[in-house]
């Protein structure tokens, strides 16, 4: 099962009588915790949705992908805790990869690169102890597993995955407008970055044509003014 057991957390702001009306949270957010799944070493990994769940757009952010780029958790933590948007349904996955983050390495338990490992393109890359080892087949690992579950169920009309350490966004597939407004809002420049073959989004965008996108973070831990224009520059694609 994709989404197994939910836990729900409503924050109530105006007590009795809150309701959804006209595509609008009149006075009231929910967040749902969605169980994803374990990694290779069993932790867990997670989603949060939060916002209109009944909206049109849908919005994915995955905070990091290679535990060695860790950058953009922190952009995660903070939509996560923030205001869901009232017209767009959110989902922000904080680690897709628990054990490289946890190990300081870019590739999960098994050595495989997570972000090699999807069917889009999908050939052998290296082999076992390299970095960017691509694995026995597509979606050899839970992780991508779970990801790649996760992009069917929402279907989301924008992804954003945030890599390091480029200090980039990447314009050579997704939504055009979207990375562009995305650039200029944190001040990175608009760049095409190699199409990888088994990358995430390359095969995201093979389910929902033109949908995401690499946000490619400078290196090192963001400042806190930083995460906040990250987490703005989302929210502004989210809508209010």
């Amino acid at each position: 099962m994709l989404l197994g057991a939910v836990v729900v957390f409503a924050a109530t702001c105006g007590g009795a009588g809150s309701s959804v009306r006209g595509g609008k949270v009149a006075a009231s957010e929910a967040r749902r915790v969605v169980p994803l799944g374990r990694s290779v070493q069993g932790r867990p990994i997670s989603a949060v949705e939060l916002g209109n769940r009944r909206a049109g757009r849908r919005v994915l952010v995955v905070g990091c992908v290679h535990g060695d780029e860790p950058a953009g958790t922190a952009v995660a933590d903070a939509l996560a805790a923030g205001p869901g948007p009232a017209h767009a349904d959110l989902w922000v996955v904080r680690s897709l990869n628990p054990d490289g983050t946890a190990a300081g390495t870019r590739d999960n338990a098994r050595g495989v690169d997570l972000n090699r490992n999807f069917p889009a393109g999908w050939r052998r890359i290296d082999a076992p102890g390299s970095v960017h080892y691509s694995g026995a087949k597509p979606l050899s690992e839970p992780e991508s597993v779970h990801a790649a579950r996760l992009v069917r169920r929402v279907r989301p009309t924008v992804g954003i995955w945030f890599h390091q350490h480029l200090a980039v966004v990447d314009g050579s597939e997704g939504p055009k407008e979207v990375e562009r407004r995305f650039a200029a809002d944190v001040g990175l420049p608009l760049r095409a970055l190699p199409d990888f073959a088994g990358s995430a989004t390359r095969w995201e965008n093979t389910v929902v044509r033109d949908s995401a996108f690499v946000v490619e973070l400078p290196a090192g831990r963001l400042s806190p003014e930083a995460v906040r224009r990250y987490a703005e520059a989302v929210r502004r694609i989210t809508g209010p």
